[in-house]
């Protein structure tokens, strides 16, 4: 259970949270699961309104420099635009040796380090695979300087420091944000925000303004690439208000928030959709995405390369039936197909071909691809036709739907029942022939924003920054282990890298990964002042 610090920390203003003022900083008591048990931990607490308390943990902040080094990357790996996503890094052991061989008679000073990584609870752990490094050098510059001579020769790679690299022994320093709000003082709302519409991406800070939220976090997985949709898309379940704007990923782990800070969970959800006329009845494939495209996959038996959930993997389908909901933005998708476009009552109003296009006051629409066109054709000739999705829990029983709850999506997860229990496998981490998406996103310590409940029933949102020598990052069974010191009995990963975000009294208080700053994103989590 996370304790609530002495009170000299809470009369702290934001400037000393946010470390001016190193020196009023009191030492806690046994700290964070990271690096030796001797490192010193400070924290320091500020009230932001009654029953929400913001935490910085500063641990290992003397820790002296590790080295820089440039890791090799692997002839032909697969690129994306996706500033997260991992490069190919690792081979198997006599690919590597060989590719050292070559880079040596080439005249760099390149080794060959097998990777391992710890068991989790669905996926056994071992040897991931062997990477290749060039020299060791004691300052980023001189690893970029390097990285340009393996370039200029031919090769691909980047300069990495080796706190990334997730080693038990590093001695920091991390640098996590904790947000607590407890319902038994809290008296403001807890809820989701998606801005003006699902397609576009925001800033956490706008949206936390847009809405005057005392603070706020990231919170699900997004399109990012116009190649995997509709960017700002939720890549995941979305529902805000009690809507379900957006499918689950297979039966992938969501939060689930009550507006009222109270009833917040972690929970594997599913859904069922129908699109129903007097014609007729047709199961629907996704709402308020392209159809076709399946981010994050986990969609329906006919998807392609599977039906399975897939991190940052984009499944596609040609034959799709998505539903349209005012909240998707100013124009439904343009293409191939066909669109019923449904007044406020569900009448057929028009149906368009190609689809694509604005939606009438209160509309929706429903459009079909592919061998669908048929049946939505069939089903528009009934005059109205009816929507209905359904959030279902793991036993396939109906969530009831309530303005009060808003639920995101998030994976894998990281404690449940109060003990670490982390679900790469299930929620599509483990890639089979890609181990270096497992090294790169799961195994190596990256940016990070967590959320979960405590056995009080506090939720808690947490940031951890990473990828700069200032704060190492989490790696996920890392993640798993800081919230579980923290207290939670449940909790899960939401999106993290380069949107991981937290906003304070207006200001973003971590230090974005991104080189531009602060990442626009789909949807964040919103702590609301009282409404008097």
């Amino acid at each position: 259970m996370l304790k609530r610090l002495p009170a000299a920390g809470a009369a702290l203003s934001l400037l000393a949270l946010l470390g001016a003022l190193p020196s009023a900083q009191a030492a806690a008591p046994p700290g964070l699961p990271l690096g030796p048990a001797g490192l010193v931990e400070t924290r320091t607490t500020h009230t932001l309104q009654p029953g929400v308390t913001l935490t910085r943990i500063v641990r290992g902040a003397e820790a002296p420099g590790l080295p820089w080094t440039v890791e090799v990357a692997i002839p032909g790996g697969a690129g994306s635009p996706d500033p997260d996503a991992p490069p190919s890094a690792l081979k198997d052991r006599v690919s590597a040796g060989q590719l050292a061989d070559k880079l040596r008679a080439d005249g760099f000073a390149a080794r060959v380090e097998e990777v391992t990584t710890p068991a989790v609870a669905d996926f056994a752990g071992g040897t991931l695979g062997w990477r290749v490094r060039v020299g060791s050098f004691g300052a980023q510059a001189a690893a970029t300087e390097e990285r340009g001579r393996l370039v200029a020769a031919g090769y691909a790679g980047s300069a990495v420091y080796t706190g990334w690299d997730g080693e038990a022994g590093d001695r920091g320093p991390w640098r996590v944000d904790v947000l607590t709000i407890d319902p038994r003082r809290f008296r403001g709302g807890l809820r989701a925000s998606y801005g003006p519409d699902l397609e576009a991406r925001e800033r956490t800070s706008a949206l936390a303004a847009a809405d005057g939220a005392t603070a706020a976090v990231n919170a699900g997985f997004f399109v990012l690439d116009p190649k995997a949709g509709a960017p700002g898309d939720p890549a995941g379940v979305g529902t805000y208000g009690g809507r379900l704007l957006s499918e689950p990923v297979g039966e992938r782990p969501a939060l689930v928030l009550g507006a009222d800070g109270r009833g917040t969970d972690v929970a594997r959800v599913s859904w069922r959709g129908r699109v129903k006329s007097a014609a007729g009845a047709e199961r629907l494939d996704g709402i308020n995405r392209v159809p076709g495209l399946i981010r994050n996959c986990g969609g329906t038996a006919d998807d392609s390369p599977t039906a399975r959930p897939l991190h940052d993997v984009t499944c596609t389908d040609p034959d799709e039936l998505v539903v349209f909901t005012p909240e998707y933005g100013k124009q439904t998708p343009a293409g191939e197909g066909a669109e019923a476009v449904l007044d406020a009552d569900g009448r057929v109003t028009e149906l368009r071909s190609p689809r694509g296009g604005p939606l009438p006051a209160g509309g929706s629409s429903v459009q079909a691809t592919g061998d669908r066109v048929a049946a939505l054709k069939a089903l528009a000739e009934g005059g109205r036709l009816a929507v209905d999705k359904t959030l279902l829990d793991r036993r396939g029983r109906p969530v009831p739907a309530t303005p009060a709850a808003d639920v995101v999506n998030g994976g894998p997860e990281l404690v449940r029942d109060g003990r670490a229990h982390v679900t790469p496998a299930a929620d599509g981490m483990v890639q089979p022939g890609n181990p270096s998406f497992y090294y790169g996103w799961v195994h190596k310590r990256n940016p990070r924003t967590l959320a979960g409940v405590d056995d009080a029933g506090r939720t808690v949102l947490v940031t951890a920054d990473g990828r700069s020598t200032g704060s190492l990052g989490l790696s996920v069974p890392e993640s798993a282990a800081v919230a579980k010191s923290l207290g939670l009995r449940e909790a899960i990963n939401l999106d993290g890298g380069g949107s991981t975000t937290m906003v304070a009294d207006g200001k973003v208080i971590n230090a974005p990964s991104d080189a531009s700053g602060e990442r626009p994103v789909g949807d964040a989590l919103l702590i609301l002042p009282e409404r008097h």
